[in-house]
């Protein structure tokens, strides 16, 4: 019987449309099945830089924004520069796709506020050459616009290497029916012949508020810091998932301390550099103006079903449950071999507590 989640909860689930297909293909899927529209978006993300003293550049890549016949969110549909084994780099770009690129976040943010997402690669700079008062260029297949003094501001470059096929489904936050709304999305995706990719992951996003506590937050580095490896064991995490690091040692000295304090758990992160990619995502509890107010559970492994995925959640919402109060999370026993089953006994201690 596929338990039931308690917790509201958005997903985000990894997948790769077959060859010929596109992200697009199931988002037009989707609206038609619910009688709702596809609104493309931006998908704002970063990928390491080849040139010489730019660490990273970041980008604005094609989404879909999948709404039902209410006007209610069902999903949306975005790329995922971390899923790049099942694609070949030496496909052409197909037509109507492309990504916009700059080197600062700040530009990219105010780009993406002046640029239809809908439009074409010869039209995505035009706003932002009228920004700048400056003429946009073309250089061979590629768009460019430069500041007066020939400083590049953005590109607009075609996306081949089928980047069309990487397919992150997003939900909105999901309070009840969770089975239900995941296979509500996965059912018409799998019918489409879509995959899991060789590097794909589920993350779930959980509401913050009930980590806010010193305690409660202590207790979930803890929990994803000393039980690392059996947890990822009971989850059968991806070992080709890329952007999963073990929290920083400073968080967990804190942690570990006695008493630890909002403050020096904050102190903590920024010391350890704490960013999105650790097994857990903590960065929304780590300030006072979150973004989205949660925490991000990354080490579900890539999935197609609700049924696996809702299994998965299950066991890591039990194990939230126990965080989430003031009495300490416990360290693992000294042997590994029992240490899965006592991390399983923990979840179950948590639900004859319900």
């Amino acid at each position: 019987m596929t338990p039931e989640l308690h917790r509201r909860i958005g997903f985000e689930i990894e997948l790769l449309a077959p060859a010929g297909r596109s992200r697009l293909a199931l988002a037009e899927d989707l609206a038609a099945r619910t009688g709702g529209q596809v609104r493309p978006v931006w998908h704002h993300d970063s990928e390491p830089s080849l040139v010489p003293g730019l660490e990273r550049f970041r980008h604005l890549t094609q989404g879909f924004e999948v709404r039902r016949a209410g006007g209610e969110l069902l999903c949306t549909l975005v790329d995922d520069v971390t899923l790049l084994a099942d694609l070949d780099p030496r496909l052409p770009p197909l037509p109507g796709w492309f990504r916009v690129l700059t080197d600062d976040p700040r530009l990219l943010r105010l780009i993406a506020l002046h640029t239809d997402p809908a439009t074409t690669i010869g039209k995505a700079l035009d706003a932002t050459a009228l920004l700048w008062r400056t003429k946009v260029t073309q250089h061979g297949d590629v768009y460019r616009v430069d500041d007066r003094n020939d400083v590049t501001i953005a590109l607009a470059a075609p996306q081949g290497g089928g980047r069309e096929r990487p397919c992150e489904i997003v939900t909105p936050p999901l309070a009840a029916g969770h089975h239900e709304a995941l296979e509500e999305l996965l059912g018409p995706a799998r019918e489409m012949g879509f995959t899991v990719p060789q590097e794909a992951a589920v993350h779930l996003h959980v509401d913050g508020g009930p980590f806010r506590s010193p305690r409660a937050l202590a207790n979930l580095v803890r929990l994803f810091a000393h039980w690392r490896d059996p947890l990822r064991t009971l989850l059968e995490t991806n070992p080709n998932c890329r952007r999963l690091a073990p929290l920083p040692d400073p968080l967990v000295k804190v942690a570990d301390g006695h008493e630890p304090t909002e403050q020096a758990l904050r102190r903590a992160g920024e010391e350890g550099e704490i960013s999105k990619y650790f097994d857990v995502n903590l960065t929304q509890v780590l300030t006072d103006t979150p973004l989205r107010d949660t925490v991000e559970v990354r080490i579900l492994p890539g999935a197609i079903t609700a049924d696996e995925i809702v299994a998965r959640a299950a066991i890591v919402e039990l194990l939230l449950d126990r965080c989430a109060t003031d009495v300490p999370f416990p360290d693992p026993p000294s042997d590994p071999a029992t240490a899965v089953e006592t991390l399983l006994h923990l979840a179950a201690s948590t639900l004859s507590d319900r």
